[in-house]
Formats: structure tokens, sequence, C-alpha cells
């Protein structure tokens, strides 16, 4: 395994005897909320039986508290038996082990600010993915964007679409997952705003503006995304394509496109566009709603945060709002994204959440009733994501992964219309659950392509649910989301790139940063596991290194830290996005649980 010298003090003794180890325990190594839902999953590859463990403190070597294994899962994944290990029930805080027979956990802490300073950290990644001047490499690229495609416009007219984040470690730009992780990290900061600290200035760069850094980040979304819808009737949809892929580098200028510097601009015609030139291919648009419902959602939600602090500017956004929601209802249907040499793309196939989430976010700022009525239309549409219970979906076919129109309607509502909205969580959620209970991780997340942002809504959705319901039903499928991403699973990772700083996390993802400028990607979400079938078929993957997680592949799913593996390894802008809510949601978890505790 990998990383500090720190962490060799928290390894099991076991690993050092002479006798092969046989059985693990995973835990979630940031650690546990005192009031929250605490569980570690043992897995043994020897099919042996467990009846029980104790939680240790670390420092006097004292049982605190002795714990029944209960059930029995069976196999999953590399395991032959698995038990779930819940010692909720305990809620002293300080530093413990989970321990069972002669296999101990590494350390971990249980206290309220676990999550303490998580979200900020995967701000880090957000500045590091910036275009136009990125901060972190204290210099600018992608200048010269772009020249136009498929639009009103004569083909290759130039417009100014400078700025924005780079999608995940190659350097193209979608409207669709910026759109989404605008959204996210301005409803992080509405909904969170004591949990962020002003430590950048707008460009990035260190030092305070009076401004929350996530509000910062979120702003630089969305002065690209006004580039991106310039005019009434104007809506691009990405910029570059799938030939951006001819090797990792640092980002810069690209000169491969055909004309100079600049990188072609796709237009949201709402018809279909190329899909792999020698696949002989186009893409399955439908129409220009999927991404005009995402623009108008953010632009809407950014006018509500900034309208007092800037009001020229959130004019700008709820005018733009208004036109970008206008396209939506001319044009239903999904425009899925473009690409040249290869047959991947977002293939988007839903559209109704992303209108759902304009109405209801313009209505929350206009309040014209009409606007309701057209958010319940849409609403009714989609009742669920098609992806949650299903086995398998294209990549970034139902997205976003989470439908917040119907956390955004439910608010908007009241008696059977908000009964209604919340339903829909429920039955999704208990799509996934019936999965889940089957197996000692609670996994019912299907392992597709990106299955960690997958992963990461889901759980913001089995919280919504409660905060709109008052049902904590779900609040261990809910934790056990959150423990995957943080190193319960089979591997015993965290998911993200220095988090924690003294656990096991990547240290060689599919990125430039890393690979090639031996730069640290901190807070980055990477991809995560994927079906052994998916992995097997993927064009141009290689290890490039010995597989340290070697034993804990398996036929049913694989993840690999080698920056060869793009399936599995390579972060994503959106996803990271995404996160940042979710961490944020529980450092104020823990804010509230220490001030009730303070209380008591």
């Amino acid at each position: 395994m990998k990383h500090c010298l720190l962490l060799l003090v928290l390894l099991p003794l076991s690993l050092f005897s002479q006798e092969p180890r046989t059985d693990y325990i995973r835990i979630n190594q940031l650690g546990y909320l005192p009031a929250g839902v605490k569980v570690a999953v043992w897995g043994s590859m020897a099919n042996d039986a467990l009846r029980s463990f104790q939680l240790v403190d670390s420092a006097s070597g004292k049982v605190v508290f002795n714990g029944t294994a209960g059930k029995a899962y069976g196999s999953y994944g590399p395991f032959h038996q698995t038990y779930r290990l819940d010692f909720s029930a305990f809620r002293t805080p300080g530093v413990y082990y989970l321990k069972t027979g002669n296999t101990q956990s590494p350390v971990f802490r249980i206290a309220a600010d676990v999550y303490k300073g998580a979200a900020d950290f995967c701000l880090r990644y957000m500045r590091q993915q910036r275009s136009g001047f990125n901060p972190f490499l204290k210099d600018s690229c992608h200048t010269f964007d772009g020249y136009t495609l498929y639009g009103p416009m004569p083909d290759s007219t130039h417009i100014d679409v400078v700025g924005g984040w780079h999608d995940a470690s190659d350097y193209l730009q979608y409207s669709t997952t910026s759109a989404n992780a605008a959204y996210h990290l301005l409803a992080a900061y509405r909904d969170f705003p004591a949990v962020f600290a002003d430590q950048y200035a707008a460009n990035g760069l260190p030092g305070s503006n009076n401004t929350a850094d996530v509000l910062d980040e979120a702003r630089w979304g969305l002065d690209w995304l006004l580039k991106m819808h310039p005019k009434d009737d104007w809506l691009f949809n990405q910029i570059a394509d799938d030939r951006d892929h001819k090797g990792m580098r640092i980002p810069k200028e690209d000169n491969f496109y055909g004309r100079g510097f600049e990188r072609p601009v796709y237009f949201c015609s709402g018809e279909p566009q190329v899909q792999g030139v020698k696949y002989n291919k186009m893409n399955k648009s439908t129409g220009v709603a999927s991404t005009a419902g995402k623009f108008a959602g953010a632009f809407a939600l950014g006018y509500a945060l900034l309208k007092d602090t800037d009001p020229g500017y959130a004019a700008t956004l709820l005018k733009r709002a208004a036109t970008a929601y206008a396209l939506g209802v001319k044009k239903p249907g999904v425009q899925q994204t473009a690409s040249v040499l290869s047959p991947y793309i977002y293939a988007e196939d839903n559209w109704t959440d992303d209108m759902e989430l304009a109405a209801a976010q313009l209505y929350a700022v206009t309040r014209k009733q009409m606007l309701l009525k057209e958010g319940w239309k849409y609403a009714v549409q989609e009742p669920v994501t098609p992806w949650l219970g299903a086995d398998t979906a294209s990549h970034y076919q139902w997205y976003p992964f989470i439908n917040i129109g119907h956390y955004e309607m439910a608010k908007q509502t009241n008696g059977a219309q908000q009964q209604q909205l919340i339903g829909y969580y429920r039955t999704g959620i208990d799509r996934v659950w019936q999965k889940a209970k089957q197996n000692a991780f609670f996994r019912g997340v299907p392992f597709i392509w990106c299955s960690n942002n997958l992963t990461t809504s889901f759980a913001i959705q089995c919280y919504w649910y409660q905060q709109l319901s008052g049902d904590a039903s779900y609040a261990a499928l809910a934790q056990a989301n959150v423990d995957w991403l943080f190193g319960c699973n089979p591997w015993g990772t965290s998911m993200v790139y220095g988090l924690p700083a003294y656990g096991d996390t990547p240290v060689d993802p599919h990125s430039a940063f890393t690979h090639l400028g031996h730069y640290p990607i901190d807070g980055g979400l990477v991809d995560g596991p994927v079906y052994g079938t998916i992995y097997n078929s993927l064009i141009g993957i290689r290890l490039n290194d010995p597989d340290e997680y070697a034993p804990f592949q398996s036929s049913l799913v694989v993840y690999h830290d080698d920056y060869g593996d793009y399936s599995t390894n390579e972060p994503t802008m959106d996803g990271t996005a995404s996160l940042i809510y979710l961490l944020a949601l529980k450092e104020n978890e823990g804010r509230k649980g220490s001030v009730k505790q303070a209380k008591k």
C-alpha cells in the first residue's frame, strides 16, 4: 500500500507477520461523526465466520466497545465472506481502531470535525482545472478559443469563449458538466455558507477578497457560461473534441485543430452532430433543453445569491436564465456532445429534469406562477432518475446523476404535490436499497464509468430526501456511500486525491499534472471502480506499473491507481464539484452535532 510514513504507524501489525493475510477491516479514513452512523466492513478471503469485534482506544489500548458482528452477508468482490461492524452506539470522541482476532483496522477519529475543511480542500482541484488564467500554473492557456461549428453563423467564425474549467484530465470543456458544477458550488454556498473560508482572490491566487472561495469558483464558471450563451438565441455546447486526446500535456495552447491555436466551439443545434468519423456515426441529439435547462438553473441561482452584492452582474444572469429557459421550451430534447476520432461521448438521454430545475429556480426569484406549473409538468415526466436501481447505463446517459429539480420544486410546493415529489425520491432510493441491502458495503450503485460521481449524487439524494421528509430510514445507506468514497470499499482506498492526508489515496491518477509535472491534484475525485466487463472492453487502456490492489480485484469490479487506466482513475471536475456539496453537507452535520452536544 502507500503513502506517507505516518501511515506505517496506522497499518495493522498483521501485515508484517509471516502468515499470509486473509481478512481486512475497511473504514472511512476521514473518520466518523459522534452522533452519526458508524460502520466498518470486515471481509475475508478464506470464508471465515465472525462473531464479534472490539473498538479499541489507540492511545491506551483499552477496549471501549464490544460489538456483535451480526448477519453474514456472504461474498462480495474479492471477499468470500463479509460482515458489517456497526459501532454507531459509541459516541465518545477520540482516536480508535477496530479489532477482530489478530486483525485490526487503521486508526481513525470519532469527532465532530472529521469533515472540517474537506470541501475547501477539494476546491483546490477546481482552481487547478481553470482554463484561461490558471492560478495553479500562474500562467494562461487556451486563450484563442475558439471557432464555431454547427451554428447559424458561418462555420469557423471566431468567438471569445476563453475561461471556464477543463472537464477532466483532458482539456475539453462542456457546458453541461460546467453548468452542473457551477450549480453545485452555488448550492453549497447557499445551504452551508459557514463551512467555507476566504483564502483566495477571485483569480484563484492566494489572498482573501471578502468573498467565500466557493462563491469565487462558482462565479468563474458562471462567467464562462455567459460567454457560451452570448445572445438570446445563441447557445454553445462544448469547446474542443476528442482530438485533444493525442497525448498527455500540461494545458497550454493546442495546435492540432487545423486553425492554429484556436479550438472548435460546438453550437447547440438541437440536431445530430459528429460522433467518431471512422465509425460513421452521428450522435442522437434531438433538441437543446438538456443544456439550456442547466444554464437557466445555474444562472437563476447565481442571481439569487449575487443580487445584493453585485446587482448589475446578477441582472445579466437573470436575463440569460430567462433566454436559456426559453430556448429549452422552444427546442425540447437532448443536445449530446460531439467526438471526431472515437465513439465515446456524453450520451445524455434525459432533459425534463433540467427544465424542471430551471423552472423551479426561476420561480424562486420571479414568483411567476406559470413557472411553477411548467416545472410540475416537467417533474411528472421523469419521476425517478432512470439509472437508480439499474445495473448499467451509457456514459452520462442520465445526467446529472440526481434530479435536482425535484428537490428545488419540493421546497417551492406543499401538500400533495410536495409529497409526490418526496415520493419520487423515496422510490428511486428504495430501488437502489433493494440491491444494496444484499451486500455488506450497502452497494447498490452500478459500476459504470464515473461510478464515484453516481455515488456522490446518490448520497446527496438520500440526505435531501431525509431533510424533506423527516424519514431517517436510509441514513445508513447514505453514510455507506460516503464511507465508500473514503476507504470503506474492497480496495481500502479513498477515491479523492490527498484526502485524508495520512490515508491511502490515489497517487498515480490519469492526469498530466501528476504524471508529467509531478504536481498534486489535491481534492480531485477520480472516476471510480467499473465492472470488469467494462474495463476489458475499453480502447487503449494498459497498466503502466504493477497493480498494488491486485489481491482485491475481481470479475465483478476493478479499480486501479494507475495513470494508464482512464476508466477508473481519472479525476473529473463535475464529480468533484458535486463532492464539494456533499462534504459541505457533512461538515455542517458535524457542526450542528457539536452545537447540540455543547448545549447538553
